[in-house]
């Protein structure tokens, strides 16, 4: 191999992390606008959040189609290629955080009423943890730093417990009066959307995890939401 070809090599990898950076900071974007958006039911920035998804569908598809094509031209090994797949790997998470965001905004349009302080405050700390941990994560990402990573891995256990204490709270306003099931409902639907976003987060640290080390992270992922089995009188939460 040439030091011309070295270097293209290197030049397509560098241009795969830049686009990244990109992907990743419009996400970043998207995540904070709809957190305000539901929080000051402003339609107007939902909208546009709704709209900037196709940016971020647009750049995952770039990025995918560039990696493979470097995959064909370079038919890299070891390190290198897993370098490839893990930015694969995590446009597609990027990808589905920024779907996330996009559907929390959508709850903007769906309530009308007045938000309670102490729901909307709850449902608005979640999207602040999950901010949190998409931005170490993505800082991690791009300094290759899988002691973050796995920092960024273990800290969403506290997302997943403020999730689970906001899920007993909506079902007890719920419960109280059945003029609050729609509110809350779509309440639940935000705090679940940034629960997830925690653990596309904790997808991407396992993935630079096994781009420094080689082997995916031996310790069971610290997952924490149990209101898939929590049972409340008159209510019964499942995923099926």
């Amino acid at each position: 191999m040439t030091d011309h070809t070295v270097k293209a090599y290197d030049d397509e990898l560098a241009s795969l992390k830049t686009m990244l950076a990109q992907m990743g900071g419009l996400v970043e974007q998207q995540l904070d606008d709809a957190i305000d958006a539901l929080s000051r039911r402003d339609a107007a920035l939902a909208d546009r959040v709704i709209q900037n998804d196709e940016k971020v569908d647009m750049l995952e598809h770039q990025i995918e189609e560039k990696a493979i094509l470097t995959i064909a031209k370079r038919q890299p090994m070891a390190r290198d290629l897993r370098e490839i797949m893990v930015a694969i790997r995590v446009a597609s998470d990027l990808e589905r955080v920024g779907d996330l965001a996009k559907n929390t905004a959508k709850r903007t349009h769906a309530i009308s009423e007045p938000l309670p302080r102490k729901l909307m405050t709850g449902v608005i700390r979640m999207g602040r943890l999950a901010q949190e941990e998409l931005k170490n994560i993505l800082d991690a990402y791009s300094r290759t730093d899988a002691e973050l990573a796995l920092e960024v891995w273990r800290s969403d256990e506290e997302l997943d417990a403020l999730y689970n204490s906001i899920f007993r709270e909506l079902l007890t306003y719920m419960m109280e009066d059945p003029r609050n099931i729609s509110l809350c409902t779509h309440l639940l639907f935000g705090a679940k959307n940034m629960e997830r976003i925690g653990d596309h987060a904790t997808n991407i640290a396992e993935n630079i995890h096994y781009l420094v080390h080689g082997k995916p992270l031996a310790e069971g992922r610290p997952k924490k939401d149990i209101t898939s089995s929590l049972r409340v009188e008159g209510f019964n939460h499942s995923d099926d």
